[in-house]
């Protein structure tokens, strides 16, 4: 009954947020952005879409491989289209991260390593949004002379830090177990099962360095390509932004939406998109046009997971994925 109260109220939460958006932009105008909409620009972001998607799905097996967990790519992908349709009907983006190790764990008993690739994959993910919107912010202030936005720069460079000491502090286990007896005797110690799983993560992947590397450059190109899916729908709309400020705040945005606090980043998504681009002076009009665009496109391309879930529950247990590391 508690959960599904909280469901409710990150729902009722995430329309507030969308009901102030609107209640800011004359509805006129949101209305001519939205119906002179380019659909060949759109169905061209849907593909850039669906690319990302499948690179996700690279970043992911690049980490299976180093654990020598042999999945084939079409069930990784499969996996990643289902944990992505979970993300836009779940709090957060954690729960399709749940659907993915558990169609994993599906396909191999190795339950731990499961966990862990799944783990560092987000962690992975999340260094790689920071690289990028620390370079695009850092171009921006400096080689454009945007130098209003030098505070947002080095916030996301000084994030950018921050996790390359966390990466650092993991990758020792000396300095890791420390953080596990620090967090126990702190106020901190609700976190103490984050950092545990996290720790877990890197103890598998310790000595995997080629990996982890590939990963976060595989990582990076997801990055890009979910970029230029902004890029491409603010043209569909008549244009607004530049390729650069795409880069820059379509990874700060993604971040703001890992918050639990509403239902697929429903609201949150209404709110960071004029924002973030109300910065560097994009009309409100614009900006929430395209937030309900991308949120629209994301529902769109998560469609094929949804399909996919419905085939796990149609199969027998027995039926539902070899086990090829015990064949």
């Amino acid at each position: 009954m508690r959960r599904y109260l909280t469901t409710v109220l990150k729902l009722a939460f995430g329309l507030g947020l969308i009901a102030f958006a609107l209640s800011r932009v004359p509805l006129h105008e949101l209305e001519y952005e939205l119906t002179h909409a380019q659909p060949g620009l759109i169905f061209l972001a849907m593909l850039v879409f669906w690319v990302a998607m499948f690179v996700n799905a690279a970043k992911w097996q690049v980490l299976l491989k180093a654990r020598a967990i042999k999945v084939p790519f079409g069930a990784i992908a499969n996996y990643t289209f289902v944990g992505f349709f979970f993300n836009n009907f779940l709090p957060a983006s954690i729960g399709g991260d749940v659907m993915r190790g558990y169609g994993l764990a599906r396909y191999t008993d190795r339950n731990a390593d499961a966990a862990a690739s799944v783990v560092l994959d987000r962690l992975i993910g999340l260094a790689a949004y920071m690289s990028v919107a620390a370079v695009a912010a850092l171009i921006t202030v400096y080689a454009t002379g945007r130098y209003e936005l030098r505070l947002l720069a080095w916030v996301a460079v000084g994030g950018l830090v921050l996790l390359a000491v966390i990466a650092g502090v993991l990758l020792s286990r000396r300095l890791r177990r420390g953080m596990d007896r620090l967090l126990v005797a702190t106020p901190l110690r609700p976190l103490a099962r984050i950092w545990s799983s996290l720790s877990e993560a890197f103890e598998a992947y310790r000595f995997a360095y080629r990996a982890l590397a590939l990963a976060f450059g595989v990582g990076l190109l997801g990055i890009l390509c979910t970029s230029l899916v902004n890029f491409l729908l603010s043209e569909s709309l008549g244009g607004g932004i530049s390729l650069l400020q795409a880069f820059l705040f379509t990874p700060l945005i993604a971040l703001v939406l890992i918050i639990p606090i509403s239902i697929g980043g429903l609201g949150l998504n209404q709110v960071a998109y004029p924002f973030f681009y109300g910065l560097v002076g994009v009309p409100t009009a614009h900006a929430i046009g395209l937030s309900l665009l991308i949120q629209t496109v994301q529902i769109v391309c998560s469609l094929p997971g949804g399909v996919l879930w419905l085939r796990w529950k149609r199969r027998s247990p027995e039926t539902q994925a070899p086990l090829p590391d015990h064949a």
